[in-house]
């Protein structure tokens, strides 16, 4: 069985992941979508909450499990058996972080393979990022994120809140 590991922060999950996610789903057996802790990044939610929303954004993707990991990519890719690593790429600058940690990865396991998935035009703008400071503004997010994630966003902020005034009080 051949089975993907694709990591992220997905803090939020954009409609952008969930694109790269569905895409390579098709190429392989399994796909196991790893939810990264990553606390230096202040996330906007918790890793139990990012976890939950991609299980339900990714409810209807058969071969699709949501895992959430603290460790080494490499060490999670072993505990699945994996034998693959999916990453988007949106834009060069991506490409070249994202070409560093394949050759880190590839150093500690040469049988992993790192597998790059272009971002779909549509969502070569967009990451979790700029979608935040969209809505720290109070911007509107209709068709970044998935709905159920947009529906999370309105039950943590409230309707007509930013996540600044949120954070803040």
């Amino acid at each position: 069985m051949n089975v993907a590991i694709c990591p992220g922060t997905f803090d939020p999950v954009t409609n952008g992941h969930m694109d790269v996610i569905t895409r390579a789903a098709k190429h392989f057996n399994k796909i196991i979508v790893a939810v990264a802790a990553n606390p230096e990044k202040c996330p906007l939610f918790s890793t139990e909450e990012r976890t939950e929303m991609l299980e339900r954004c990714l409810a209807e993707t058969d071969n699709a499990e949501v895992i959430s990991f603290d460790c080494l990519l490499v060490d999670l890719a072993h505990k699945y058996s994996s034998c693959a690593i999916v990453k988007g790429l949106r834009a060069m600058s991506d490409f070249e972080f994202e070409f560093q940690m394949s050759q880190f990865n590839r150093k500690m396991d040469d049988r992993i393979e790192t597998f790059f998935v272009m971002a779909s035009p549509e969502y070569t703008y967009l990451s979790s990022s700029g979608m935040k400071e969209v809505l720290s503004y109070g911007g509107c997010i209709n068709g970044l994120v998935p709905e159920i994630v947009q529906d999370r966003i309105l039950e943590k902020f409230g309707k007509g809140r930013t996540a600044k005034k949120a954070g803040k009080e």
